[in-house]
């Protein structure tokens, strides 16, 4: 796209939205709104609460829901070590991942799933 083609567009978008913005000035829904947080906020401050404090007051509950469906944050469980046999040759390998040189190297030759029935633990 050109730029004056790119410039073209951008400036009908922009007055698209200037249009949009002044139809909402115009809003007696939003100026009641506008005027509810203000006076609100205003409050708040009087008495020296935060939005958090008066969602609490509110809503004791809320803060409990809100870190039961978060992740938790830290350290994860370690890993399990899965040991394999091979039943060919008696050698046993160790790991933690599927990252390991000689496992991979059995893998190519007999078959992920061959080597998978090798585990142990």
């Amino acid at each position: 796209m050109s730029k004056l083609a790119e410039f073209r567009q951008l400036e009908k978008h922009l007055a698209e939205q200037l249009q949009a913005l002044e139809a909402l000035k115009g809003d007696t829904g939003l100026k009641k709104e506008i005027e509810f947080e203000t006076k609100l906020r205003d409050l708040l401050a009087k008495y020296g609460f935060s939005l958090k404090d008066l969602i609490n007051l509110l809503d004791p509950q809320s803060s409990r829901r809100a870190t039961v469906g978060a992740p938790k944050t830290g350290t994860r469980k370690a890993r399990q070590v899965k040991i394999y046999k091979n039943p060919y040759t008696g050698e046993i390998i160790g790991t933690k991942g599927g990252n390991h040189k000689g496992l991979k190297e059995w893998k190519s030759q007999h078959g992920a799933d061959t080597v998978e029935s090798w585990l142990t633990k």
